[in-house]
């Protein structure tokens, strides 16, 4: 399945207000209900949609509003937590975890696995529904990929990774297969830890992937994060927001290509890696740096599109390098334009 020519996407999340933790602290003192940061975080989702409606971007999400509570900045992100306490087999309780070699104090409350991972339902129908109300584009559900689920927990039960990521892939694809009933086009799903494990847990990895996409007809996504970021005075320098956590070690692009799905989201930097290895995906490139704070102009996307003169104009996509939840509305809003009116150019 292809779509046509440098289509736009967004990677997942949104710009989330600066009010968020303010009012997630109202909740926890009392003073405001779950009920009320739920409708918080509902209209934080419609004007995500908005935004990217109003931009010009082709296929668009809800922003992962919803999936976020007391982590706006922190990596990766909301998402492990939104779904470990989906999943039956997690107790619900969590220890900190580094997630990277680079820097031991960067960690994550991993969840703690007990026993063999069972269905639970992820929401990704109310999801898509939710979004589907607001907008008559496309729509992409986005979803945390096997191996980070398993990598950042902390396995009491199975004591190996590969049945512990493919277990997650049954329910990721069980899920799946109901968002594609619901009539959802388009899933994705994100890896963030390729380049600093094993190139054996990576092929693991890859074979999970596979299992989750196993038996759809929708569009599949998948996105190879390089660029995670940290919202600090010790990593904010200049126009630089954060640093990559996750570049270490060797970048396997021949072993992911073998995922079977349509398109492989990179950031523009890491995307020459592909050549010689892409099958029949296309790449959608990220070409809008979520880790500057300034606006790229939609000619500066076209330059970095054009620099890959390998690739061929239908094997291009355009996206963002990684979620845009850290950026101020102003400038995450500016970089869909970006790319939005890039594509014009472009085509």
């Amino acid at each position: 399945m292809m779509l046509e020519k440098y289509t736009t996407s967004v990677v997942g999340s949104y710009s989330v207000p600066r009010w968020y933790e303010t009012l997630e602290k109202q909740v926890e003192a009392g003073a405001l209900s779950e009920d009320d940061m739920r409708d918080v975080q509902f209209r934080a989702s419609q004007a995500a949609i908005l935004d990217q409606e109003v931009s010009g971007v082709d296929i668009i999400n809800g922003g992962e509003m919803h999936r976020r509570t007391n982590n706006r900045h922190a990596p990766p992100n909301a998402m492990l937590n939104h779904f470990w306490s989906k999943i039956p087999g997690f107790s619900g309780e969590t220890h900190p975890k580094p997630i990277t070699p680079k820097d031991e104090n960067v960690t994550h409350p991993g969840a703690v696995l007990t026993g063999k991972v069972g269905y639970g339902d992820l929401g990704l129908v109310d999801e898509f529904q939710m979004i589907s109300r607001f907008t008559r584009k496309d729509v992409k559900i986005t979803m945390t990929g096997p191996h980070m689920l398993a990598k950042v927990a902390h396995d009491e039960h199975y004591g190996d990774i590969k049945p512990f990521m493919q277990d997650l892939a049954e329910v990721i694809n069980r899920n799946f297969r109901e968002l594609q009933a619901a009539g959802c086009r388009h899933v994705q799903i994100d890896e963030p830890l390729f380049a600093a494990v094993d190139r054996d847990e990576v092929e693991a990895a890859v074979e999970a992937i596979n299992i989750a996409f196993e038996g759809l007809d929708m569009y599949k996504w998948v996105h190879i994060c390089q660029g995670n970021y940290s919202v600090s005075d010790e990593f904010d320098q200049g126009d630089q927001i954060g640093h990559r956590y996750f570049d270490f070690g060797e970048y396997p692009a021949d072993l992911i290509a073998n995922i079977q799905c349509d398109s492989l989201m990179v950031e523009h930097d890491f995307a020459d890696a592909y050549r010689d290895v892409l099958k029949e995906q296309q790449l959608a490139v990220g070409a809008a740096d979520v880790q500057q704070k300034q606006v790229e102009t939609p000619e500066q996307i076209v330059e970095r599109i054009e620099a890959l003169k390998w690739l061929s104009p239908e094997q291009t996509l355009i996206t963002s390098s990684c979620g845009l939840n850290h950026l101020p509305r102003e400038v995450a809003f500016g970089k869909l334009q970006a790319m939005a009116d890039a594509e014009k150019l472009l085509r």
